[in-house]
């Protein structure tokens, strides 16, 4: 059952943005007319609603993981719908936990760049760009380029979905994009990733 609060918190993060953007703005016109306690007042009410964007884009952020994973097996991440910075974060910590419970491989889901501005796909290419970073071979599955699937170590050969291309050696393929997701470790692997929902709804960032 969605909240009232969490399903409102994009509204009310921008709201917060827009206060911000409207305080700061007149904390700089304040000091240049040399009004220097009120351009300070005006500074700390523009921080006071940053903090407050802050805090509900965190809570939409976390609304949309745990919704979008709520019910995938333990080996699937779900990072469809996240900001590049955002999933990156998130997928950082998941492959740091399941490396560590020994699990050989990790099913992404990216989605497809349909929803992302000019349908480009962004959270594939970062996934890969990310994955190439740490060492780790990075597949698309087969028939299905909004899934990828990285092998964590030795021992991650068997998985479901084999047989796309490797992006182990990632530039080659790199036309070739990708998108998936994942499972239920959501509320500490959601908590620290958060590039604005104020972004999102703004337009500046791209989903996916």
């Amino acid at each position: 059952m969605k909240s009232n609060t969490t399903v409102s918190a994009p509204v009310i993060a921008h709201e917060q943005a827009r206060l911000r953007t409207d305080c700061l703005t007149r904390s700089r016109e304040a000091y240049a007319n040399g009004d220097g306690a009120a351009a300070h007042e005006l500074s700390e009410a523009g921080k006071r609603h940053g903090a407050s964007m802050e805090k509900y884009n965190d809570q939409a952020r976390d609304y949309i993981f745990r919704a979008n994973n709520a019910h995938l097996p333990s080996d699937t991440i779900n990072l469809h719908g996240l900001y590049v910075e955002e999933a990156e974060e998130i997928l950082e910590k998941r492959i740091d936990a399941a490396r560590g419970r020994g699990e050989g491989y990790l099913n992404v889901i990216v989605g497809k760049g349909n929803h992302s501005t000019g349908g480009v796909r962004k959270i594939g290419p970062a996934v890969m760009e990310l994955c190439r970073k740490r060492g780790l071979k990075v597949e698309e599955e087969e028939g299905n380029w909004g899934k990828l699937i990285v092998t964590l170590g030795e021992g991650g050969a068997g998985h479901s979905g084999a047989g796309g291309q490797s992006y182990g050696r990632y530039g080659k393929q790199q036309q070739q994009q990708q998108q998936q997701e994942p499972p239920n470790e959501l509320g500490g692997l959601a908590k620290k990733a958060a590039p604005k929902i104020i972004k999102k709804l703004q337009g500046c960032c791209i989903i996916c």
